[in-house]
C-alpha cells in the first residue's frame, strides 16, 4: 500500500534520520521525497510504500506521531488512495 507522509515543524539537525531511521526499521521503502526549509521551518512529503510485513497502519500512524514529538516536528500518514478518490470527485 502507498501512503502520504508529511513531516513540518522547527528545522534543526536529525529530523530526516529520524523519520527515516523508523521507516527503515519497519519495512516501509520512501518512494519519493521532497523536503525544502520555509522561514526556519523543515517541511517533507514523502511517498511511501508499506510493505506486508509492516505493521497496521493505525499503529504505523501512532508511532510517527511519537517519532514525530521526540523531534519535535508534526508528523501525518495518510494511505495515499484517499487522495487518489479526492481527485476522482
Amino acid at each position: 500500500m502507498k501512503a502520504i507522509l508529511t513531516t513540518v515543524g522547527k528545522d534543526q539537525v536529525g529530523i530526516i534520520a529520524g523519520v527515516s531511521q523508523y521507516l527503515a526499521q519497519n519495512h516501509i521503502n520512501i518512494l519519493d521525497v521532497s523536503q525544502t526549509i520555509m522561514d526556519d521551518f523543515f517541511t517533507m512529503m514523502m511517498m511511501v510504500e508499506v510493505q506486508a510485513d509492516a505493521p497496521e497502519f493505525t499503529q504505523i500512524s501512532a508511532n510517527l506521531k511519537e517519532v514525530g514529538q521526540k523531534l519535535g516536528v508534526e508528523i501525518n500518514v495518510r494511505n495515499a488512495e484517499l487522495y487518489q478518490a479526492m481527485h476522482k470527485l
